[in-house]
């Protein structure tokens, strides 16, 4: 294919491509789901829930929701969202929690306690089996038709039927820049391999500047920032991770993972803060923010607006992990990683579902996802996005190609013990052999004992 074409196709195909995540592997056709099995299906009239609750009027019985769900740095968003809906739905009440470390084990609580969330979260991928049973099918709602038809087969089951949830906004995993700090320290290119890196380093100490802000403090950030070393490492991701979880594969066999992956985790702890595990995202968007640091770990276009709220005149930058010796494979890895579920045992099913559609369906929620959520929305919207970092990454995956974001594959579970592993290992008290040894066991006994 000629280099113009195919820059051409990946820039109209990246909206697509960045929503798809990894879960496509168990999804059916990008079309057209297939038939949900068989609901009870909550009584409507012949409005669309959107119209209803649009024409709602303040008379109507006082409904409390709740929504817990994870992604902290949507906040403002979502409550700017749910402050409108009140004005549409004045009798509804979305109660909204949030957070980002302990969700996981605060949902298994929840949900083992009988106490389902009305909305509630988990990764896309593999997860949509594991919470199906707790997830309305959302076949045929208005807001699985406003999904781009790659996210609605992404949010099917293993067999590939259903749309057992929704998403509102995409994921990319990259290395986030202050180009002030590269600019000062005379870096003239972002780079690219593990040895640019550490001359990259270097040359920002030189000039008085701390190279990285780490953020390990939160075990999501290894996930997000290390998921590259596996996935540029192989061909197949999802089968490594079926031989993973089998116990058929090692890292032992993959030079970027047993080398190359701890290689760059020591030169970010060379030239980080101090204390590298008591520096949370707080931390490492204030430092990569105000200049005290110039590079920045597991974040993605998300983080702008907590950047710029910072410093307005931050000079983001934004570019992919360098994983080994072949700037090749220097990617930003694009995809879906959350979906959102609705609680098929809800007590308030149909206001749940009035909620969800009006969010996709009506002006308000269409410029919300095209816009306020600053980030790469999950339906339509022109190619019109107004984030720098999207814009960054569009260009760079038109020229590049784009990686994968690889996480949906596997639990959240997993990956917080992954992360809890490399937090022993920069404390000191797990080697790398210790370290590879425990990934491998709990990807067998997490995630393949399921």
């Amino acid at each position: 294919m000629k280099k113009k074409l195919l820059a051409t196709l990946l820039c109209a195909a990246l909206t697509v491509s960045m929503l798809t995540g990894c879960g496509g592997g168990n999804a059916g056709g990008e079309d057209d789901p297939a038939p949900a099995q068989e609901q009870s299906q909550p009584e409507t009239d012949e409005e669309t829930p959107a119209d209803t609750a649009q024409d709602a009027t303040g008379d109507e019985e006082e409904v409390e929701l709740y929504m817990f769900i994870s992604g902290p740095e949507y906040a403002d968003a979502i409550n700017e969202l749910l402050a409108e809906y009140k004005n549409v739905k004045p009798n509804v009440t979305v109660n909204y929690e949030t957070t980002q470390n302990d969700y996981p084990t605060m949902l298994k609580a929840k949900l083992n306690a009988g106490e389902c969330p009305d909305i509630f979260a988990s990764t896309a991928g593999k997860e949509i089996e594991t919470y199906k049973e707790y997830s309305y099918d959302l076949t045929g709602q208005p807001v699985q038709e406003a999904l781009l038809p790659a996210i609605q087969a992404s949010m099917a089951d293993a067999s590939g039927n259903g749309c057992y949830a929704f998403h509102y906004v995409g994921d990319q995993y990259g290395m986030i820049f202050n180009q002030d700090c590269l600019d000062a320290a005379g870096v003239t290119s972002l780079p690219k391999t593990l040895d640019e890196l550490e001359e990259c380093c270097e040359k920002l100490q030189a000039a008085g500047i701390q190279p990285f802000a780490c953020g390990w403090a939160e075990w999501w950030v290894f996930k997000q920032s290390l998921i590259p070393f596996l996935t540029e490492s192989v061909d197949n991701y999802a089968t490594f991770v079926s031989d993973m979880e089998s116990g058929a594969d090692s890292l032992n066999n993959y030079e970027m993972m047993k080398d190359d992956m701890f290689r760059f985790v020591d030169i970010v702890k060379a030239n980080c803060e101090s204390k590298p595990l008591e520096s949370d995202l707080a931390s490492m968007q204030a430092q990569l923010a105000t200049g005290k640091a110039a590079m920045g770990l597991g974040m993605g276009p998300w983080a702008e607006g907590s950047l710029l709220a910072i410093n307005p005149d931050m000079n983001i930058n934004y570019g992919g992990y360098p994983v080994g010796d072949d700037p090749a494979q220097c990617h930003i890895a694009v995809g879906a990683t959350q979906a959102l579920r609705v609680n098929k045992d809800s007590e308030h099913l149909q206001e749940v579902l009035d909620f969800i559609n009006w969010w996709f369906t009506s002006d308000f929620g269409r410029e919300w996802l095209s816009v306020t959520v600053g980030g790469v929305p999950s339906i339509d919207t022109n190619g019109v996005y107004t984030n720098k970092m999207v814009q960054i990454s569009m260009e760079n995956v038109a020229e590049n190609g784009a990686g994968n974001v690889g996480t949906t594959y596997s639990s959240d579970a997993f990956w917080q013990s992954f992360g809890e592993s490399f937090q022993s290992y920069v404390e000191g008290s797990a080697s790398k052999e210790d370290t590879i040894a425990k990934i491998e066991k709990d990807w067998k006994e997490i995630d393949g004992a399921q």
